[in-house]
């Protein structure tokens, strides 16, 4: 009974800290005036969720340690999120553009083929987003460096990204199903699930679950 109580709370404070996450992430997002604001809060998000996880000996995060990790590295990401996170948008935005132009248009057998090659584009590109901003997070090198690495990282990690966009489609469904998850959880969820599924599955030094809980329980 008493191991069914602490894994309650336990649950309960993971809860907790993805909604303050969300809550810091709108009010942050509006401090840097949405177009300033919103990608130092999606690294800011990343990086609560990296520090958590690290945490092994305590993870019964308060709200004010989530707030205060997420306002730190608010303001550290001002200037590198902004250089990430624009020029994928663009990127993003021309391929969403060219699917739905080849969609909406009667391009024969060969815009079929098109039409399937840039669905695929889409969801590997969207696995890359996903991934870049841990690999972001947890690495202090430049951009192209963390191009490169997070765009290795989709394919040479599989299992991870199949996980990541299992997780993703099951957030999409649930915000769909019950929209009130969607104003409670926000990007909180599919942030938290993808650092959960990069800590058990990415094999990314200094964030593996194989080679940092294991020398915990050493300790």
């Amino acid at each position: 009974m008493k191991r069914l109580a602490v894994g309650y709370e336990f649950i309960c404070r993971i809860i907790m800290m993805v909604a303050v996450v969300n809550v810091a992430f709108v009010l942050h997002t509006l401090l840097g005036f949405v177009l300033g604001g919103l990608f130092p809060s999606v690294a800011a998000s990343y990086s609560v969720f990296r520090q958590w996880l690290l945490d092994v000996e305590d993870r019964s995060w308060t709200i004010k340690r989530t707030w205060t990790t997420f306002h730190q590295a608010w303001l550290e990401e001002i200037g590198a999120a902004n250089q990430l996170g624009w020029p994928q948008t663009i990127i993003w935005l021309l391929l969403i553009w060219e699917y739905w132009f080849v969609q909406n248009n009667d391009l024969g057998y060969v815009g079929t083929a098109v039409s399937g090659v840039l669905l695929v584009l889409n969801v590997l590109y969207g696995l890359f987003v996903f991934l870049s901003w841990s690999v972001h997070i947890n690495f202090n090198e430049n951009l192209l460096w963390t191009v490169r690495t997070s765009l290795v990282m989709v394919v040479a990690r599989p299992l991870c990204s199949f996980i990541v966009l299992a997780l993703f489609l099951a957030t999409v469904w649930s915000y769909y199903t019950w929209p009130g998850l969607m104003m409670a959880f926000g990007p909180a969820v599919p942030i938290f699930f993808t650092m959960v599924a990069v800590y058990s599955w990415g094999k990314m030094p200094g964030m593996d679950v194989r080679v940092i809980e294991p020398l915990e329980k050493k300790r």
